[in-house]
């Protein structure tokens, strides 16, 4: 796999960890037990996350050691094979602790991309 090829599957990590954080905005860990399509479109977007950092390069990933790529991977691990045992506390955590700062470090890596001009 490309240098290429790893950027553009941490810019997928860095969109979808936005999402995820955007669509948790305003809410409360309540939220999660009473709408169960928010739950698992979080859940879905964070094995998104972690399927993408299972392709980047192992060169790639000991270049950028402040990403905590084991847990990333791990936490995917989990989430697809323990999918029946998934503890809505432990997501929370993640969702509002761990996420803005993977968010953050993958910004400060990715080159800002420039919106399209309107037409």
């Amino acid at each position: 796999m490309s240098r290429h090829d790893d950027m553009i599957r941490m810019e997928h990590m860095l969109d979808h960890a936005r999402e995820t954080v955007a669509m948790i905005k305003n809410m409360g860990r309540k939220d999660l037990n009473s709408n169960r399509i928010l739950s698992l479109a979080l859940v879905r977007l964070l094995e998104i996350i972690g399927e993408a950092a299972t392709h980047i390069s192992e060169n790639t990933q000991s270049r950028y050691p402040d990403i905590p790529w084991v847990q990333v991977i791990s936490l995917r691990n989990r989430l697809i094979h323990g999918y029946d045992s998934v503890d809505m506390d432990i997501l929370w955590e993640i969702l509002t602790k761990d996420l803005p700062s993977l968010i953050a470090r993958l910004e400060m890596i990715l080159p800002k991309k420039t919106e399209a001009a309107p037409q």
